[in-house]
């Protein structure tokens, strides 16, 4: 088809019609939103001439997503997550806030509930035998430049498959394996023991993949780990740092690489580094400092609330 109609009358008044914009009741954002996003796909269907075939294929697959539960994996996969963060940095920016630390995505794995310790945490059970020791550490800043005692670091990781606790289809992972909620000394500092993580890719045969196939993309992301980073009078960090040396660092598919978010992986095999960390072999040390960001105008402006699997 080649007839172009939507400018006409009859679709503007029957966009309006269909969402909701005659109507007194409902809610005044839904449908300001709705009217956007029916706006928008009926002017690609004529632009890009979809087809009926091609529309219908589209309605199958989002009743695939949802099936598969992997809107929360396809999200970041297109760059959306990544696109929230663009528009907060922006924000930051004409507000002249100094981020010390970068933000970046949350993805969709957190769990809300890991145990809370103090200063220190073991976060593995020891079950994944596969994996190196892990030993990461630093200190939380205030904007101030000062140390924060009582910071509240939440971090989650996956297991050297690639599976994180709480989602893991092989069963093997306790609840709150490799995760944990420490609170900072009164030094400010934070620290971990824990196993060296994997990256993991989406399910090759689910729809995420299925779509980045068609867009000739691969669905892996290097290893990384989680944090969300919390202290009174700033704002929530999310972030998460990539594990050095993984080739999939800078090529990550869900685009969660930030500079600053790539800590020096350092490998100890001499025997007093070993013995001071109390430990029976060779580890993997990373050191890392989180500052976080005053709130603005009172208030933490960077809060998302979404949906969270807690346990």
């Amino acid at each position: 088809m080649t007839t172009a109609i939507f400018n006409t009358t009859e679709v503007q008044d029957f966009l309006r019609l269909a969402s909701g914009l005659d109507q007194t009741g409902g809610n005044p954002r839904t449908k300001q939103i709705i009217h956007r996003i029916l706006s928008d796909l009926f002017k690609t269907i004529e632009d890009l001439n979809i087809t009926s075939d091609e529309y219908w294929a589209g309605v199958a697959y989002l009743n695939r997503l949802g099936a598969s539960s992997e809107a929360g994996l396809l999200s970041p996969g297109l760059g959306l997550d990544r696109y929230f963060d663009m528009r907060m940095d922006a924000d930051d920016k004409a507000q002249h806030v100094e981020n010390g630390t970068p933000r970046t995505i949350e993805g969709p794995l957190y769990v809300a509930g890991a145990p809370e310790v103090k200063g220190y945490a073991r976060l593995d059970d020891g079950s994944d035998k596969a994996g190196n020791t892990l030993i990461m550490h630093g200190t939380v800043y205030g904007a101030d430049g000062k140390p924060l005692k009582n910071a509240k670091v939440e971090v989650w990781h996956a297991n050297t498959k690639g599976f994180y606790s709480h989602y893991d289809p092989t069963g093997e992972q306790q609840p709150f394996n490799m995760r944990r909620t420490i609170i900072t000394d009164d030094q400010g500092r934070y620290k971990f023991q824990s196993i060296v993580p994997k990256g993991y890719g989406c399910p090759p045969d689910g729809p995420t993949q299925g779509l980045l196939n068609q867009l000739g993309r691969h669905g892996n992301r290097p290893a990384h780990i989680h944090f969300f980073v919390t202290a009174d009078g700033h704002r929530k960090l999310t972030t998460q740092i990539n594990i050095d040396g993984d080739p999939l660092v800078y090529d990550d598919f869900a685009y969660a690489t930030r500079e600053g978010l790539v800590p020096p992986l350092v490998s100890h095999t001499d025997a007093a580094s070993i013995k001071a960390e109390g430990l029976d072999g060779p580890f993997d040390e990373i050191v890392f400092d989180f500052t976080l960001s005053p709130l603005v105008n009172g208030v933490d402006n960077q809060i998302v609330e979404r949906p969270r699997l807690a346990a």
